[in-house]
């Protein structure tokens, strides 16, 4: 079957229409058309990352955003949480993991520029959303223009500037972005506000962002003031529910940029007005394309590679020009002395999470290990590092045949192009569905007419047309998917179940191809220019995966060892189950341990302090030696849970 594209239409580009941009001190300059952000004039694409310092010890940070630069992430994101520096009113906290300033500095040592989300609300799973306990108790309305609370907020973003001082991009520094409050949705008085004052107190950055989700209409923002930025993820941890949910609208290729489902549990229900968010004033930018899932106590999954290579693959097929992943690197909460600090029904917030992981299932573990979702992300950061200043000046086209939002057949496909060129993406995966394999598919693409391929299950990929290779070269098709340039050589990679095939518009122009499988392209690695192959280079690859061995002895107790503060003891006892106690003795200090131990939650303690705590979802438990280094050692599981979903 031959499969057909809506009209291309040359994308109308509107310049100098938003307050945002600026220079720094050697002249370079960041200015946003209604395409893309650029960078001296040029247009770009940028991949960025979420790592929250204060929920990674200190001594992580330089593997951390090390790895995450191995992994093509140019940004790395951060939320500055409130509560974690101000437990109690006007003693700030800004040492050891707290250290921003510190943080700033190292990750622009390694090469990586900043986003801080300065809140003051951030949400992020964090106790009352990251607001202070004091500052609940003050009577004043929050997240509005209330005087007092603007009052309290300007101070609290007095100490952000203090921190960054001489840090941020005008001055050199690698801070270019700020996010402004998060998943407000019908205050943008109130945005605008928090932007002047933010400028006023010294955080003047070339972009100001916010969350730009509600309904499909958007959330209500400044329009000239800002850019909205949007996100998806491939489930949903804060539905009521504890059924497994219809097939998610995330990998379908439709166009819209709102995922309305982010936020759900905490956006509540707006009249509808005339509103509409002017989507096409601002390139698209998203900050929360879920890199993994928290597990809610209620809501548990496990997330494989392909569930985030997918859905991000056709967020890129749709125009995004700026992939923000959360989270890209896992957390491990703090504590307060007599109270936890993630999100709880106790705060009055809809979902359990567990006291200290903040792990997400996401690319890098908060133990510093990578995912297959860290190597199958890579392969697109590296297509859009080398291409990226052509990939942003092209716009999505639907498929004429694209199968429909809610179907479970057809062909999943869209095209991303301009005048000349561009790519065709196609999806055949359905996170938690088997999608059939379709044959006979012919790509017509109205410039360029692909040969029959056959499209295996399970699989996402793009191809090029047209595309330009440099030199005077022109490829007019590929049925491989280009990933990166090794000096003067093109890499491809074979999509599983389709022969390679290239065919060159002038057959006397042709370029250096070099074709590697999909798991060789998982591991290929291109750092500060230089290529690097798993074959040829495995210490290189193998310090960005920290493998371990399971020596341990695990002996079941008869009794409990000690009594548990009632702050931890409440989330062992949420249905009431009977606990089982187990010592704990590890081998060495390196490597992990696997404990399969199916229950409902699991607590580790060392020396009587809990380092770590997870819901059980079919998964071993994975910890590093490294923090089970003690004399008395303790696993506490509480048996089974009943009417929960696990997948």
């Amino acid at each position: 079957m031959v499969y057909k594209f809506e009209d291309y239409k040359n994308p109308e580009i509107i310049k100098n229409h938003l307050n945002l941009g600026g220079k720094d001190i050697a002249g370079n300059e960041i200015s946003v058309t209604s395409l893309s952000i650029e960078k001296n004039g040029k247009p770009t694409m940028a991949v960025m990352g979420e790592m929250h310092y204060e929920r990674v010890p200190r001594s992580q940070w330089k593997q951390a955003l090390e790895t995450m630069k191995a992994g093509g992430i140019d940004i790395v994101s951060t939320y500055i949480i409130w509560i974690y520096h101000e437990l109690e009113e006007g003693r700030f906290d800004w040492e050891g993991d707290n250290n921003l300033r510190a943080f700033v500095k190292l990750a622009k040592d390694v090469g990586l520029d900043v986003c801080i989300r300065i809140g003051p609300w951030c949400h992020g799973e964090v106790r009352n959303g990251g607001f202070p306990d004091w500052l609940l108790k003050k009577g004043c309305r929050l997240r509005c223009n209330d005087d007092e609370y603007l009052a309290i907020v300007k101070k609290w973003y007095k100490e952000i500037a203090t921190q960054v001082q001489g840090l941020l991009f005008k001055d050199g520094g690698p801070i270019i972005m700020c996010q402004l409050e998060n998943e407000l949705t019908d205050e943008p008085e109130h945005l605008l506000t928090l932007k002047q004052m933010a400028i006023e107190v010294g955080i003047d950055v070339p972009l100001f962002t916010v969350t730009g989700w509600n309904s499909v209409r958007g959330a209500k923002i400044p329009v000239d003031d800002v850019i909205p930025t949007f996100g998806g993820y491939c489930d949903a941890p804060w539905d009521e529910g504890v059924k497994q949910l219809p097939p998610c609208a995330r990998y379908y290729f439709t166009g819209i940029r709102n995922d309305s489902a982010i936020g759900k549990d905490l956006i509540k229900d707006k009249e509808e007005d005339d509103w509409q968010l002017p989507y096409m004033r601002y390139p698209y930018a998203t900050c929360e394309i879920g890199a993994g899932l928290m597990n809610t106590y209620h809501r548990r999954y496990n997330i494989h590679g392909m569930d985030i290579y997918a859905m991000t693959l056709i967020m890129l097929c749709e125009g995004a020009n700026l992939l923000g992943y959360y989270m890209y690197h896992g957390g491990i909460n703090k504590v307060a002395p007599t109270y936890t600090l993630q999100e709880s029904k106790a705060t009055g917030y809809p979902n359990d999470y567990p006291i200290i992981s903040y792990d997400f299932q996401a690319p890098i573990s908060c133990f510093e290990e990578t995912r297959e979702s860290y190597d199958l992300l890579n392969i697109l950061h590296l297509f859009i590092h080398e291409y990226g200043e052509r990939l942003a000046t092209m716009t999505y086209v639907e498929g004429i045949s694209n199968s429909k939002l809610g179907t479970m057949t057809g062909l999943r496909y869209g095209m991303r192009r301009d005048e000349k060129s561009g790519f065709v993406f196609i999806n055949n995966y359905q996170r938690l569905h088997k999608l059939q394999a379709i044959d006979d598919v012919i790509i017509d693409t109205g410039l360029v007419q692909f040969p029959s391929i056959n499209i295996k299950e399970n699989i996402a990929f793009f191809m090029p047309f047209n595309m330009d290779l440099g030199d005077g070269v022109t490829l007019k098709y590929a049925t491989a998917q280009p990933i990166c340039k090794d000096g003067d050589i093109w890499l491809f990679m074979e999509i599983p179940g389709i022969k390679p095939e290239f065919e060159f518009a002038n057959p006397d122009k042709k370029a250096d191809i070099k074709v590697i499988s999909m798991d060789e392209a998982k591991l290929l690695r291109k750092v500060d220019g230089k290529v690097y192959y798993a074959k040829e280079s495995g210490k290189t690859i193998k310090q960005l995966k920290a493998h371990g061995d399971n020596d341990y002895h695990l002996i079941k107790l008869d009794s409990p060892a000690f009594e548990i503060p009632e702050m931890y003891s409440y989330e062992l006892k949420y249905q009431n189950k009977p606990i089982t106690w187990y010592s704990l003795k590890v081998e060495g200090s390196e490597g992990f341990i696997d404990l399969n131990i199916p229950c409902d939650v699991m607590q580790v303690y060392v020396d009587g302090k809990l380092v770590m705590d997870e819901f059980y979802h079919n998964l071993p438990f994975r910890l590093p030696k490294s923090i089970l280094q003690g004399d008395e050692i303790y696993v506490l599981c509480s048996d089974k849970p009943d009417g929960i979903y696990i997948e």
